[in-house]
């Protein structure tokens, strides 16, 4: 006598859209929480689906999966750190005009002045009390307080 077949979903459904799911699974708090670890184990986690694709058994999918989320995180992780310490950091809108170096248009001592910065005219000021620079010099902005560039 033959069993009856009682339809188990499990069952029907191939091993490698499992490891797919799980890979879509990682992926949400990939997204939600910028930790690239999430991924890595997604792609693990892809390579299982691909191992059982090809025939592989259960006990390969997992090792498959195992060997490829920890090489990338032993791998890629380092390597996107120091990628990040490396790169400059992009300096933009005021903190950008820092360090910058400026043209007196109108004489600019510790009460004020004039200068063209970036382009654009602004109101100066000298770092130094008693210290004045003329139309024409070449001055360095070493703050911005408010719209007012302080030079030296």
């Amino acid at each position: 006598m033959s069993r009856p077949h009682h339809a188990n979903y499990h069952d029907d459904v191939d091993g490698w859209v499992w490891w797919l799911i799980a890979a879509v699974g990682l992926g949400i708090p990939l997204v939600l929480t910028a930790m690239p670890e999430f991924g890595m184990v997604a792609v693990g986690c892809v390579a299982g689906a691909v191992t059982e694709a090809l025939g592989g058994g259960r006990v390969l999918q997992v090792v498959v999966f195992a060997i490829v989320s920890v090489a990338l995180i032993a791998v890629v992780r380092p390597l996107a750190n120091r990628n990040r310490r490396q790169r400059p950091e992009l300096r933009s809108g005021i903190e950008a005009l820092k360090g910058r170096q400026a043209v007196v248009l109108e004489r600019v001592d510790e009460a004020g002045g004039r200068i063209k910065l970036a382009g654009e005219i602004w109101s100066a000021r000298s770092l130094d009390a008693g210290q004045a620079y003329e139309p024409g010099q070449r001055v360095d902005v070493v703050d911005i307080e408010g719209a007012t560039a302080v030079v030296m």
